[in-house]
């Protein structure tokens, strides 16, 4: 793509406005940048010029950000900081042939993949890897990723999903809980300390309707808006949660997370990997992409008993 060089911005007048914009003075912002405050007001008014915009309005012994410099801020706070890591990428991995830029939930990642992860990079060891959280779909043109862990429905927006299973959860505790709960039945949960996801709250509810159990209990309990916490507070013996079978595979072999019930509910999302559109060729991408497939398929042998 051709590209007028007149409106290629100069790195260091960037920076200058963004820290300028940031102290709200010049001097300061000099300091910061071990510069003259001419020099930083030289850079900026070139950046005026080259934009045709009054970036600051100058009040008293202060400079205001004027309308479309704060518009204009966010863009190169932006943009900063992406030149910031491709910089931190390529000296990560100038001794590597390949890098690859992935985005994961952050608990799928730090309970499932992270575990799994040095299977792939014994077998890439050419390959330089940068793992990012992110909960909800992004614009892969505003965020630099080959990649993405995504769950919930296969639509994102200018990419391409792929399914890799459906989540399963089920009602655990720890073996106190249990033994102090004494349950044989699904029913005998209805009176239980139920532990809650704030963003999926009628989770429990769909789990007794499941088993046929009737319980105004199944939105009564302690709330919490990540699964990590979720299980920390059944290890703490604060009651019985309903959580995804992938993400307590280690508690439930250590014994420290025991089923209540063998009994698990497919819910109505699943998890799928994503690639953009306009980087299907990747080849560390399809690599990583077939890789994490074969897992989720081991995964769920495991899972489904």
């Amino acid at each position: 793509m051709n590209m007028r060089r007149s409106l290629v911005p100069d790195i260091a007048n960037l920076q200058a406005f963004e820290c300028a914009a940031r102290h709200g003075n010049f001097t300061r912002a000099a300091e910061e940048l071990n510069l003259t405050q001419s020099a930083v007001s030289r850079q900026i008014h070139a950046l005026e010029e080259q934009t045709g915009l009054l970036l600051f309005e100058r009040v008293r012994r202060r400079v205001i950000l004027s309308e479309p410099g704060k518009r204009l801020l966010s863009e190169v706070q932006r943009l900063l900081a992406q030149s910031e890591q491709l910089m931190m990428r390529a000296v990560a991995s100038a001794d590597k042939d390949e890098s690859l830029n992935i985005a994961t939930l952050p608990t799928f990642g730090a309970r499932w993949l992270m575990p799994r992860l040095p299977d792939f990079l014994a077998s890439h060891p050419s390959l330089a890897l940068t793992v990012g959280s992110r909960s909800e779909p992004f614009d892969f043109d505003q965020e630099d990723f080959d990649l993405a862990i995504h769950y919930g429905q296969p639509s994102w927006a200018k990419a391409t999903s792929t399914f890799l299973y459906s989540e399963l959860v089920l009602p655990v505790a720890s073996r106190k809980v249990v033994e102090r709960l004494r349950a044989r039945t699904p029913a005998d949960l209805a009176d239980a300390p139920l532990l809650h996801l704030t963003t999926r709250p009628r989770l429990w509810s769909q789990w007794f309707e499941a088993n046929e159990v009737t319980s105004d209990n199944g939105f009564r309990g302690n709330r919490f808006d990540q699964f990590s916490m979720i299980i920390g507070a059944a290890l703490a013996d604060m009651g019985v949660a309903l959580l995804p079978s992938h993400l307590i595979e280690e508690e439930v072999r250590a014994d420290a997370l025991v089923p209540v019930f063998d009994l698990p509910m497919a819910t109505e999302f699943s998890y799928y990997v994503v690639l953009p559109e306009g980087r299907q060729s990747n080849g560390a991408a399809n690599a990583f992409k077939a890789w994490l497939i074969s897992q989720a398929s081991t995964a769920t042998k495991v899972i489904g008993g």
